[in-house]
């Protein structure tokens, strides 16, 4: 039998997103966003020397087609991506209306979100009183700091001096649909700020807010660091998705990276979570040792995390190239019947206006299916074609493009 290892690059986009102008960073439109395209584009003009240099260098991805599924995204070259694929390439459109990880992520695994997501207002209060006491009430503090939009490296900046005095925990939000809470895992404690995020998340996914995500940090003012232990508490799928699909045809799913915390385990018998570095580690060696009909379900998260919303470009090229040379190591590693579909969940432009997610197509690019174009395909068609490859029934609305 089969096995099938989906691995999404956290907000590596292509561009051409038809509604791109439905969605915004800082009040401008993203049409035009195109986190790969403009990645080359600087590359290619010297503009990303900081820790790399030169033209963007991905000869694995390009060979499996993500060259063509740029063009065929957005119908613009990018630099240096021109390699006649070897792999099955194409690019897929979302419909569900947010460019966030769950709606993603979920859509990818069959079920576009049925509801609209409350997002939080941009306001000095962001959160309404009702979350502001709840928070308060769990932490026992008579206050919260923060209740703001920012990004996370920004705020524990600005608060995490007070947070240690005070200690009330830093509070803040995004274009996302998120709760986000901060806290020194030493001083406030990791068990406590775990333990105050699981509680608070009912009241969040009853108001329809996706996640509730702890952001614990260590170090002294001026020397603040974000450590991996984050932790997501989303809404569950309303309904069965791929994960459960393969589960309850007796087969094997384990997710690497933030896989459990987006599905809130629906579906998911063992998870592995790390750095990138470690998760590519894990990665190889589920491909040595799954077991036959096995689905291995990855998120890469530092292209969005460490390198898109710090609108840090040198770094994001650094980190596709990092990705590109671990990537053809593990390829010969596959099974003559494996199959390996790459693709992303939104796009991060790292060259855009803001810090936010920018609306964007996704590449489809698998290994193991043969070579040629599948062309658009839906977010929803790659659960659909993994469930086929797998032999377990689908229950989604996509069709298999294998």
């Amino acid at each position: 039998m089969s096995r099938a290892f989906l691995v999404v690059m956290d907000s590596v986009g292509i561009g051409g997103a038809p509604d791109a102008d439905l969605f915004f960073n800082d009040g401008t439109a993203d049409t035009g966003a195109n986190t790969v395209l403009h990645i080359a584009q600087a590359c290619a003009a010297g503009r990303a020397e900081n820790g790399r240099s030169g033209p963007l260098r991905l000869p694995t991805l390009d060979a499996l087609g993500l060259g063509r599924a740029v063009e065929l995204a957005c119908g613009e070259t990018a630099p240096g991506l021109d390699a006649s694929p070897t792999g099955l390439w194409g690019a897929a459109t979302e419909i569900s209306r947010g460019k966030d990880t769950p709606s993603g992520h979920w859509e990818l695994a069959g079920l576009p979100v049925p509801w609209d997501w409350t997002y939080l207002p941009d306001t000095v209060p962001s959160f309404p009183p009702e979350i502001t006491d709840r928070i308060c009430a769990l932490a026992g503090t008579d206050g919260i700091l923060g209740n703001c939009h920012s990004n996370g490296i920004k705020v524990i900046e600005t608060f995490g001096a007070e947070h240690l005095r005070s200690g009330k925990p830093i509070c803040y939000t995004s274009a996302d649909s998120v709760v986000q809470i901060a806290a020194h895992e030493e001083a406030f404690g990791l068990d406590r700020l775990l333990k105050l995020c699981q509680d608070l998340a009912p009241m969040c996914h009853d108001r329809k807010i996706g996640r509730v995500i702890a952001r614990p940090f260590v170090g002294q003012e001026g020397r603040f660091e974000r450590t991996t232990n984050r932790r997501d508490y989303a809404i569950a799928p309303p309904r069965p998705v791929l994960t459960n699909w393969v589960q309850e045809a007796g087969q094997r799913v384990v997710g690497i990276g933030k896989i459990g915390d987006i599905f809130s385990m629906a579906g998911i018998d063992e998870v592995h979570k790390g750095a990138d570095a470690r998760l590519m580690d894990l990665l190889a060696h589920q491909i040595d040792t799954a077991p036959d009909g096995a689905l291995i379900f990855a998120n890469f998260v530092e292209f969005d995390s460490k390198y898109g919303h710090r609108r840090d470009v040198s770094g994001y090229a650094g980190a596709l190239e990092w990705f590109d040379g671990a990537l053809g190591r593990l390829l010969p590693r596959l099974k003559p019947d494996d199959l390996l579909l790459i693709t992303a969940d939104h796009g991060n432009d790292p060259t855009w206006i803001g810090t936010d997610h920018t609306r964007e197509r996704v590449p489809v690019l698998i290994a193991g299916a043969g070579t040629g174009e599948i062309g658009h395909v839906g977010f929803v068609d790659v659960a659909a074609s993994i469930a086929a490859h797998l032999r377990v029934e689908p229950r989604g609305s996509g069709r298999s493009f294998l």
